[in-house]
C-alpha cells in the first residue's frame, strides 16, 4: 500500500508545500492531474495555498490539457502524476507537447527512497526507472532526493521548459519526500527566466546576402514561427523581400491570411511544391521540411535553402541549408533589422511578380479543388468558419475535418492548434478544456472549438465530465462517419478495401446527455447554425454530425 502519511507530518509543512510554494512563485495558476496514492502529498499542499486543480479521468487526457492551457496562454502548464500505471499513462500526451515544443512541468510521484536503485522490494506501481520512461517525451528528467532541494529543481525546470527549444520538463519526488515534515522555510519568490537563443552574426550576415541577391526568394513559416512570436519580424521580411510566405499545418496563423503575399496553408499542394521548388532562396523557420511540409517527401528544391530552428536536430536533417541554431524571434528579429529596408531589384518569377504568382497558384488550387467531387467537404469547412468567432482557439483531433484545417483553415485572430506534431489521437478536446480554462485564468474570452472524429472522440469521452464538473465553456463538434475515416481512405486506396477501420459506436448525443452536457445531432448543411448556438451556451456542450467527409486527391501521387 506504500508509505502511511506520518502522524508527526499531519497539518505540517511538508514537501508537497514546497512544490505548491514554488509553483505560485513562478507564476503558476492552474495544474492538472489525477491524484494517486503516492502522490497525496502534493494533493494535500494544494488544499494550503492557491493553485486551481483540473482533475481529468485520464492522465494521458491530463497531458492534453495542460498542453492546451500552455498553448491558449503562452504560460507553462503544470501536470501532477500519480506513480507508474498514472505515469505512463501520460506519455502520448507529453510526445505531443514534446514534439510540437509546449512548455510545461510535469510534476511525478516515485515510490519512498528506500525502494529505489536496483531492489526489487514489491512496491506498489514500482518501476526499475520511471525517469527512463519519460526520456523520449520530455526534454529532460529530475529525481529529487531531498525536499531541500525541490524549490531549485522545479525554478530550474521552469527554465528549462521555457528556454527555446521549450517542451515539457520531468520532475519526481518520492512519496515520503512529500510527506515528511521539513524544516525549510516557506518559498517566498523564485525566478526562471529562459535561456538566450540568438543568431550567430555571420550567418545572419551570410543569410542577408542571399537574400538581398534573391530573384525569387520565399518563404516557409512553421511551428516555431509561432513558438518564437516571430509573426511580426515575419511580415516586415517578407514584404521587404516580395516574397511569397506559405504556413506549415503549425504555422497556421504565422501570416495573414489574405496577404498578397501568403501561399496561406496549401502545402500539401503540388502546385505550391512547385513553387517552393522553383525559389533561389528558400527560407525555412521553426520547420523540419519534414513529411507534410515537403509533400511527403516529394519536395525536390533546386535554390539555395536558409534554414533557421531553435532545435540543432532539426538542422538539415532532411535538406542541405545555411543552419541557424536559433529562438524564430530572435533570429528574424535580427534578419529584419539587417535587411535593407527596399530590395534593390525587384523579385521576377520568370516574368511575373510574386504577388500575381500568389494569385495565379492559389487559383490554381481551387480550380483542382473544385474539379474533383468535393462540394459537401469545401462547403463543410466554409461553414465552420464562418459560425466560428475571429478571435476564437480552436482544437483538432487527427480526423479528415483536422486534414483540411491544415490547409484551407484561416485562423485570423484566433489560433489554430492540431495534434500533428506526434500525431496522436485524442487530443483535442481535453486541450480545448485546457484552453478554456486557461483563457477563463487570465480574463480572456473563454469559449473554444474542439473538432474530433468518432473514433478520436473515444479516446477522451471521459473528460465530458470533467467539462461538466468544472463547466468548462468547450463546445465540441463530432464528425461522425462510422470508422477511422482517413485510416479507411488509405486503405481503399492503397489496397481496395478497408480492414479494421469500422467502429461501433455510442450514441454520442445520449452519451453526453448521461454526462449533463447538452447536445445536438445535426445534418452537415445545418453544422453553422448549431455551432453558434452552442457558442452561445454556458458551459460544454456537444454538436455531431453524421456524415463521411472525403480528402482532396493525394498531389505527391502525380508525380
Amino acid at each position: 500500500m506504500g508509505a502511511p502519511v506520518p502522524e508527526q507530518g499531519r497539518g505540517a509543512r511538508n514537501g508537497g508545500d514546497l512544490v505548491v510554494e514554488t509553483l505560485e512563485a513562478l507564476g503558476a495558476k492552474t495544474v492538472f492531474g489525477i491524484p494517486g496514492q503516492h502522490a497525496l502529498g502534493l494533493f494535500d499542499a494544494m488544499g494550503r495555498g492557491n493553485l486551481h486543480f483540473v482533475s481529468s479521468r485520464i492522465e494521458n487526457n491530463s497531458a492534453f490539457a495542460a498542453d492546451g492551457y500552455s498553448r491558449a496562454t503562452g504560460e507553462v502548464g503544470v501536470l501532477f502524476l500519480s506513480t507508474g500505471p498514472g505515469a505512463l499513462t501520460s506519455l502520448a500526451g507529453l510526445q505531443e507537447a514534446y514534439a510540437t515544443g509546449v512548455p510545461m512541468v510535469v510534476v511525478a510521484s516515485q515510490i519512498p527512497l528506500e525502494g529505489l536503485g536496483a531492489r526489487r522490494k514489491g512496491m506498489l506501481h514500482q518501476l526499475d526507472d520511471q525517469k527512463a520512461s519519460a526520456a523520449n517525451v520530455t526534454k529532460s528528467q529530475r529525481l529529487i532526493q531531498h525536499a531541500s532541494g525541490i524549490p531549485s529543481a522545479i525554478q530550474d525546470a521552469w527554465t528549462e521548459a521555457i528556454s527555446s527549444p521549450q517542451g515539457p520538463v520531468w520532475l519526481e519526488i518520492p512519496q515520503n519526500v512529500l510527506l515528511d515534515p521539513i524544516m525549510v522555510p516557506p518559498v517566498e519568490d523564485a525566478l526562471a527566466e529562459a535561456a538566450d537563443n540568438p543568431p550567430r552574426i555571420e550567418l545572419v550576415r551570410e543569410a542577408v546576402k542571399w537574400l538581398e541577391s534573391a530573384e525569387r526568394p520565399a518563404i516557409i513559416a512553421g511551428g516555431g514561427t509561432r513558438r518564437g512570436k516571430a509573426e511580426k519580424s515575419l511580415l516586415s521580411i517578407a514584404e521587404k523581400l516580395r516574397a511569397p510566405v506559405i504556413c506549415t499545418p503549425g504555422g497556421n496563423g504565422a501570416f495573414p491570411w489574405n496577404h498578397e503575399l501568403s501561399l496561406q496553408a496549401w502545402i500539401e499542394d503540388r502546385y505550391m511544391t512547385d513553387v517552393l521548388e522553383d525559389a533561389d532562396v528558400l527560407v525555412v523557420i521553426g520547420s523540419s521540411l519534414g513529411e507534410v511540409t515537403s509533400n511527403y517527401f516529394t519536395f525536390e528544391p533546386r535554390g539555395r535553402i536558409i534554414q533557421i530552428d531553435a532545435e540543432p536536430r532539426v538542422l538539415e536533417s532532411n535538406r542541405p541549408g545555411l543552419g541557424i541554431r536559433a529562438d524564430a524571434g530572435q533570429a528574424l528579429a535580427a534578419l529584419d533589422e539587417a535587411l535593407q529596408s527596399g530590395r534593390t531589384t525587384s523579385p521576377d518569377w520568370h516574368g511575373a511578380t510574386p504577388e500575381v504568382l500568389v494569385k495565379e497558384s492559389l487559383a490554381k488550387v481551387r480550380a483542382r479543388l473544385e474539379s474533383q467531387d468535393l462540394a459537401k467537404e469545401l462547403k463543410f469547412m466554409a461553414d465552420i468558419r464562418e459560425a466560428v468567432p475571429a478571435d476564437m482557439q480552436t482544437f483538432w483531433d487527427m480526423t479528415i475535418a483536422a486534414y483540411w484545417g491544415w490547409s484551407c483553415w484561416d485562423a485570423r485572430q484566433g489560433q489554430f492548434h492540431s495534434a500533428q506534431g506526434a500525431g496522436g489521437l485524442g487530443f483535442a478536446f481535453p486541450g480545448a478544456i485546457g484552453a478554456a480554462v486557461g483563457l477563463e485564468t487570465t480574463g480572456r474570452p473563454g469559449r473554444v472549438l474542439a473538432v474530433s472524429g468518432d473514433g478520436s472522440s473515444m479516446y477522451s469521452i471521459a473528460e465530458l465530465a470533467t467539462a461538466k464538473q468544472h463547466n468548462v465553456p468547450v463546445t465540441w463538434l463530432i464528425v461522425d462517419d462510422g470508422g477511422y475515416g482517413i485510416l479507411r481512405e488509405y486503405m481503399v486506396g492503397a489496397f481496395g478495401k478497408a480492414t479494421a477501420t469500422e467502429l461501433a459506436r455510442p450514441d454520442f448525443v445520449r452519451l453526453a446527455e448521461s454526462f449533463g452536457v447538452p447536445a445536438a445531432r445535426v445534418a452537415p448543411e445545418d453544422v453553422g447554425d448549431a455551432l453558434k448556438a452552442g457558442f452561445a451556451a454556458d458551459g460544454p456542450n456537444v454538436v455531431v454530425v453524421e456524415t463521411l467527409l472525403k480528402m482532396f486527391s493525394p498531389t505527391h501521387l502525380d508525380r
